[in-house]
């Protein structure tokens, strides 16, 4: 049950990226970049997910995904930071 949980929460991540970046390049707004963005990275992360769980369960990807997850987030920040309307 686990692995399909995984993956649905992977192409959920994916199709926000898609649904954001897609609405982005249609009316130019930055904060759907900077939220598309971060989608993706999110997507990156639950994929890392699934490989370190389902695919190869004997390696401990635990940092790599912390360290993604982080940087996934690094984009939306800046977007709500630094960003003006």
């Amino acid at each position: 049950m686990a692995p399909a949980i995984y993956t649905l929460c992977a192409l959920t991540a994916f199709a926000c990226a898609f649904l954001l970046l897609r609405g982005y390049r249609r009316t130019r707004s930055r904060l759907q970049l900077w939220s598309g963005l971060c989608f993706c990275g999110m997507f990156a992360n639950n994929l890392l997910l699934v490989l370190d769980r389902v695919v190869f369960p004997q390696y401990d990807m635990l940092t790599l995904r912390l360290v993604v997850g982080l940087i996934a987030l690094v984009p939306l920040i800046y977007g709500l930071v630094w960003e003006e309307d």
